[in-house]
């Protein structure tokens, strides 16, 4: 029910007018060749590649608005594209069309430190934003697991380890500069904290997963570095009990700056891959932030949360050597785990609750899939209720797909019941579509189209995502 519909895969064409108005401007920044099409068709999701049949790379708003116009005029999709990391199928080209590369917008523009904030081209990653603002002595806090572009993370309303203390992307962009499906530039929000200015437009536009304009420019909230960083690893008899002192910590308030679950699988992974030598059983990667005397008060509170669920005492990682190592293992969870089935590809499924519910949908979740008897891992940002279930299935077997697909469903829908959400932080894209009609219902879907409809009546930016743009 969730596989896209043959109505998304109508494909239209480019001209060959627009082909060579793309190179008459663009010149050898309008690409052609398979290989490249392919990269631009592909993220790290199940599908197969599903090529766009140009890719343009864009180097200005100017750049942007003069595809976005060519293909409003000859009625053809244009899909964003950023590092290519989407888990969804957002970059799949379902009906052809150009994919525009924002990988070389990638400059910060102005960084306002007086006022923690930072304007920046939808090309930079999160790892070179921070590289290039260090020296003023703020951060950006949201990380995904991959470095992937500020554009992309916007689209996708990413979060990250960090979320359970500094939110997610919906709470850290301030404005936006946007593209519309007409080609025109639009400018939304402010710099200000706050604003009761007409329609929030950048809350619609972040999470709109490029299917109602194209985002160029982001501005976002900073925040100091913290004055003490101090992380710890802890395990556990079961995950139920790391997940029971997860809920602990959250209930009782503890400002906790990271939270993150790895399994014995997760673990094992990133062993192999990072050369370390963690203890194969459940473990909360923790990390405290704040002034010396409240990051110690901190630590001292979980640890005894912990102490009462059979964790064991904590291991610090003592320097920022030691931390980043930690930290950078558990960011390349994904593809080390593809490690452990050679030739696999991973599934991997995301669902969010309230925290009250966390333990009850892990538990359930982690049965059925003990029970399928397919090798899985688990990772979350439990802090806020996340968490990612992922399978390693052979390409190449339908029943093994099919049974994972199901299992899919069943934590989804678990998800649903204790009111929760479908997705976290992967977004929609092509494989949640039926989840998300389940989640929101079809009132609240039909208002979406209506604004998608009002936004981009011809329907090119980025089509066959997050909805039908009929009722199926």
């Amino acid at each position: 029910m969730n596989a896209p519909t043959p109505a998304q895969h109508l494909q239209r064409p480019v001209p060959p007018a627009m082909l060579a108005a793309l190179r008459a401007a663009f010149g050898e920044r309008c690409n052609t060749a398979l290989s490249v099409r392919e990269q631009h068709g592909r993220g790290e999701s199940v599908y197969d590649a599903a090529p766009p049949e140009a890719v343009v790379f864009c180097e200005s708003n100017e750049d942007v608005m003069t595809v976005v116009r060519l293909a409003a005029a000859h009625g053809v999709p244009v899909i964003p594209y950023g590092t290519g990391t989407s888990l969804e199928g957002h970059l799949l080209a379902v009906q052809g069309g150009v994919s525009i590369d924002l990988s070389r917008m990638n400059r910060v523009l102005r960084l306002n430190a007086e006022d923690l904030t930072v304007t920046v081209q939808a090309g930079v990653t999160r790892e070179q934003l921070n590289r290039e603002i260090r020296d003023s002595g703020l951060f950006f806090p949201i990380d995904p697991g991959a470095n992937a572009s500020l554009g992309g993370m916007a689209a996708t309303r990413a979060s990250g380890t960090n979320a359970v203390r500094y939110g997610t992307m919906r709470e850290n962009v301030l404005g936006l500069t946007v593209i519309t499906a007409s080609g025109e530039l639009m400018h939304t929000g402010t710099r200000a904290k706050k604003s009761s200015a007409g329609y929030d437009l950048t809350r619609l536009f972040v999470g709109s997963e490029g299917t109602l304009g194209v985002m160029t420019e982001i501005t976002l909230k900073l925040y100091p570095l913290p004055e003490a960083v101090s992380a710890a690893i802890c395990h556990f008899p079961s995950i139920d009990a790391a997940v029971q002192t997860t809920i602990q910590t959250i209930q009782m308030g503890v400002p906790i700056a990271r939270c993150e679950l790895l399994d014995a699988n997760a673990i094992r992974a990133v062993n192999l891959h990072s050369k370390l030598g963690l203890r194969e059983a459940p473990m909360l990667l923790m990390e405290f932030h704040g002034s010396e005397a409240g990051v110690q008060e901190q630590a001292e509170t979980v640890q005894a949360l912990a102490a009462e669920h059979g964790g064991e005492a904590f291991q610090w990682a003592k320097t920022p050597e030691e931390r980043t190592r930690l930290w950078t293992a558990r960011h390349q969870a994904y593809f080390a785990a593809l490690q452990l089935r050679p030739g696999c590809r991973c599934q991997s499924s995301d669902t969010c609750v309230p925290i009250s519910r966390l333990a009850e949908s892990i538990n359930e979740s982690v049965a059925e899939a003990e029970a399928s008897g397919i090798p899985y891992w688990i990772v979350g940002h439990v802090g806020d209720g996340n968490f990612h279930l992922s399978y390693l299935m052979d390409p190449n077997d339908a029943a093994e797909a099919a049974k994972v697909e199901e299992l899919n469903v069943r934590m989804v829908r678990r998800a649903l019941r204790l009111e929760g959400t479908c997705t976290g932080e992967h977004g929609v894209g092509l494989h949640k579509m039926g989840y998300l009609l389940e989640e929101a219902g079809a009132p609240a879907v039909a208002a979406m189209r209506a604004i998608k409809q009002a936004l981009d009546p011809q329907n090119i930016m980025n089509p066959g995502k997050v909805f039908a743009l009929q009722p199926v």
